[in-house]
């Protein structure tokens, strides 16, 4: 008791401005750190930042529950200075009642921890920033973990944001002793997410761990062929840690006096490599996760017009066909007509979950009448702030317009055909409106036959478009070939090959060609639960 009274007068700053939710030992305090939103984020926030002192950032990212809340609990409380016989243990991360198939946070949230820098803990001279992450690969879709990436780079890309990290710590359990598909799939993410100028940041966070050497999380790391620091021994940089912090000490009290020693090693040995570690700044990385998100959006629009430029090619060719065959009885009769498959665009409203009123919909051109972003366009409110927007403009319309041209609402615009009959004078009509004196010359046919021309350059710009994307993304991103990128490789090599560009196609042939036994095995991953998603929107 006395103990207890000793260990809450050293803390009884920090205990006042928190709730009891175990009375131990250890009592467990709940913090209520300061919440502010900027823009789609959460910051939680303990003591005040003083620019005098110097600020350490460090990410985390991983599996869901892999033990990342418990590690940012574990980073305050060391921060406090407190010990086992303390008696006490705090938490900034709250709880949810959730599975552990689940990931314990729904969104990047950043937490500072300000005010203690070498107050309780002489080799901690600094303040901390945790950015924690949703956990990979949960129950809720793999379209949560394409959250992330928008996340992060609205994240990284804000003024109020985060603009340099010091470590990317990658949670991994000591129980993963084996890369399975779903473990690769994680790592792939993971990796796909920083710029190549991150590799010597990014550390081996191994929890749950009995304080042993975790060779076979090592031996993981070196099959999934993961880009990080390494030791003196060329082995990936981790430290280890465990997640028992907060257990009643009732019983098993030895043992668990024994799992926070390892815990307080690993936090001894991580803050000194934080202290060394100079901080990286995340212009690339910014570049890398737009990249992504314009490519995927860039094929996602590809598709789409190419199947608009394969219906309109039937149309035209109708008509090239009508024109040819009957050239002589419409100069008889002006009344003749053609019947074709005409091609129109429709709106259409969009379904979804609850997220989608939030944040969902899709940012659309009401010039081109295309979906520059859609799916995937979940973290902004208007077109203006879109990923795919650059400079005011849009990257990926085909006339490139303003962002003013476009809307982000609830339907976007799907292609149909209907079957019509046009008199001669309505296709003279249709082809010659908005053209210059010098095409209003031109025959009814050599329109036509031009549009066809203009159809196909377009296709070939975007298609030169995605491709641009796809090396850009090879020169930057630490892991070129992530299940991302090659998820888009066949149907870019099978356009490609339409196009008759042999030298692009080999270039994409050979990034492909690079593909691991990783990355396909997170392949196998995504296609098996893409298929269970399928399966369930059926029910």
């Amino acid at each position: 008791m006395a103990m207890l009274m000793n260990a809450s007068s050293k803390y009884k700053n920090i205990i006042s401005k928190s709730v009891l939710i175990s009375p131990g030992p250890p009592a467990v305090y709940q913090l209520k750190p300061e919440e502010t939103k900027f823009g789609t984020l959460t910051r939680m926030t303990v003591g005040e930042k003083n620019l005098n002192k110097t600020n350490k950032t460090i990410v985390l990212v991983g599996e869901s529950g892999a033990g990342k809340s418990t590690l940012i609990n574990a980073l305050f409380n060391y921060s406090m200075g407190v010990k086992w016989k303390d008696k006490v243990w705090f938490e900034i991360v709250k709880k949810e009642n959730r599975s552990q198939s689940e990931s314990q946070t729904s969104d990047v949230i950043v937490y500072e921890i300000f005010g203690f820098e070498a107050k309780n803990v002489p080799s901690l001279p600094y303040s901390l920033t945790i950015i924690d992450t949703p956990g990979y690969g949960d129950t809720r879709g793999l379209e949560h973990d394409d959250i992330i990436s928008h996340r992060l780079l609205d994240l990284f890309r804000s003024e109020d944001g985060v603009h340099e990290v010091h470590a990317v710590g990658l949670v991994i359990k000591a129980s993963d002793n084996r890369l399975s598909d779903r473990l690769t799939y994680v790592f792939d993410s993971v990796m796909s997410l920083f710029g190549n100028d991150l590799e010597k940041s990014i550390v081996a966070l191994v929890t749950h761990s009995h304080g042993i050497n975790p060779r076979n999380v090592l031996q993981a790391l070196e099959a999934a062929k993961i880009k990080c620091a390494k030791n003196e021994k060329n082995q990936p940089v981790h430290f280890l840690f465990n997640n028992l912090q907060d257990e009643d000490r009732s019983q098993h009290k030895d043992h668990l006096k024994d799992s926070a020693q390892i815990s307080e090693g690993g936090m001894k040995e991580f803050t000194a490599f934080l202290k060394k570690t100079a901080p990286q700044k995340l212009k690339i990385t910014v570049e890398v996760l737009n990249d992504r998100i314009r490519l995927t959006a860039c094929i996602q629009n590809l598709r789409e017009r190419i199947e608009l430029t394969e219906l309109k090619q039937t149309e035209i060719q109708q008509t090239q066909s009508a024109l040819r065959k009957h050239e002589d009885e419409m100069k008889k009769n002006e009344e003749f007509t053609v019947e074709v498959d005409e091609v129109y665009k429709e709106k259409e409203a969009i379904g979804g979950g609850m997220w989608l009123f939030w944040y969902g919909g899709a940012t659309c051109c009401t010039v081109c009448e295309e979906n520059c972003h859609y799916p995937g366009c979940t973290l902004t409110w208007k077109p203006e702030d879109c990923e795919v927007m650059e400079d005011g403009r849009c990257t990926s319309c085909t006339r490139k317009c303003p962002a003013s041209k476009h809307v982000k609402e609830k339907w976007r615009y799907v292609t149909k055909t209907r079957k019509v009959r046009k008199t001669l004078e309505e296709m003279k009509l249709k082809y010659e409106t908005n053209k210059t004196e010098s095409e209003k010359k031109l025959s009814l046919l050599e329109n036509v036959e031009n549009e066809l021309k203009q159809l196909t350059a377009e296709r070939s710009e975007l298609l030169d478009e995605s491709y641009q994307h796809v090396t850009s993304l090879e020169q930057i991103a630490l892991k070129a070939d992530s299940v991302s990128t090659i998820v888009h490789l066949d149907f870019l090599i099978e356009k490609m090959k339409e196009e008759g560009d042999t030298e692009k196609v080999q270039k994409l042939e050979e990034m492909r060609s690079r593909v691991d036994e990783g990355t396909r095995a997170a392949l196998h991953y995504l296609s098996v639960k893409q298929q269970e998603l399928e399966d369930k929107l059926k029910l």
